[in-house]
Order: structure tokens, then C-alpha cells, then sequence
């Protein structure tokens, strides 16, 4: 079923929407959530959440790519998850590594105003679409989907240490482009 017709069934509060949207993204919103979690459980109750947030956002929103709205629900649920399940072992696990190798070039989202993030949501952007498709696609397995170092390298057939190099210098190309567009780390 096309997206806008799954829109479309949320705006008439006809509860199928739910089960054409599990049947056409629930793997992809598991991968998301499992991918910030590693436990089956916790990813699958977050995707559940997933379907119930959809739920209560359209209406009023009327999202123009499903896919990226749900992915985007689904990871902020997960990572609200994580944050709660370790809230007292601080620095603990994959995502905290990869939020801290991020942290380095981008300011904590709690420090910026509304105006400043839709700024700094565009530099990102633009970043991004300066680099080429495989870097791109490193940089987003390794800070969005929280991929870990080996599973890139594994992907992508090279070296750990070149993994690791080569998020190094995107990191610090992107320390150098929020710079130039005037974002304070």
C-alpha cells in the first residue's frame, strides 16, 4: 500500500492504518529500535510505541514520507528508552560511545534554542549531502542507525581502523562546516 494512502487511513482514524503501516515498515522500525537497544524485547515495545505516537500525531501532521517520520519516532523512543534503562551506569554501551564521538563536533540539543536547531538541522543537511554517497552512508549507519565500527567495516568490506579514520575526519569536517555556518559548538 503507497504511503499516502496510509496517511490516509490515520486521518480517517481507521485503526488498519496501524496494521498496513506494521506490515510495511514494522521491520524497518525494529531495525532502528534494536539497533539503539540490543534487546529483542525492549526494540519490539518501542516499535509498539512507534505505532501508537504515529497514532496520536496524524492528524494534525500529515507526514509527506512515512518511512522517514516513523524511523525518526522510532529512534527518539528507543533512545529515550536507552537513556532510562541506563541512567545509573552512565557511559555505558554502544550508543553512549557513538553520542560521544558526536558530541565532539555537535552541541547538546539542550543547550539550543528552537530557531537554533532547525539551523543546525540544516547544516547537518547540508553536510551531508556534501559528501559522497559511500561517506554519507557511513557517517549515517554510524550516527543514526548507531551501526557499530565492526558492522560498518563488515559492510563495507575495509579495515576497522579505516572505519574509525574515516568517521574521524567526517567528525572533523563537520566540526569545520558548523563553524563556517555559524553554529557554537
Amino acid at each position: 500500500m503507497e504511503d499516502k494512502k496510509i496517511v490516509e487511513l490515520y486521518w480517517q482514524r481507521d485503526e488498519t492504518a496501524i496494521e498496513k503501516t506494521q506490515q510495511k515498515y514494522g521491520r524497518y522500525c525494529f531495525s532502528i529500535a534494536y539497533g539503539v537497544l540490543h534487546v529483542k524485547e525492549d526494540a519490539e515495545e518501542c516499535v509498539n510505541d512507534t505505532y501508537v505516537d504515529a497514532w496520536n500525531s496524524m492528524p494534525p501532521s500529515k507526514p509527506s514520507r512515512l518511512a522517514a517520520c516513523l524511523g525518526k519516532i522510532t529512534r527518539r523512543i528507543a533512545l529515550d528508552r536507552y537513556r532510562y534503562i541506563t541512567a545509573w551506569k552512565r557511559g555505558a554501551g554502544e550508543v553512549s560511545v557513538t553520542l560521544d564521538e558526536l558530541a565532539e563536533c555537535v552541541p547538546d540539543n539542550t543547550d539550543i534554542q528552537t530557531a537554533d536547531m532547525a539551523a543546525l538541522t540544516e547544516a547537518i543537511n547540508s553536510f551531508l549531502l556534501s559528501l559522497d554517497e559511500e561517506n554519507r552512508n557511513v557517517f549515517i549507519r554510524r550516527y543514526w542507525y548507531f551501526d557499530t565500527v565492526e558492522k560498518i567495516s563488515a559492510v563495507y568490506g575495509m579495515g576497522e581502523s579505516r572505519v574509525k579514520m574515516r568517521l574521524k575526519r567526517m567528525r572533523d569536517r563537520l566540526a569545520e562546516h558548523l563553524k563556517k555556518e555559524g553554529i557554537n559548538i
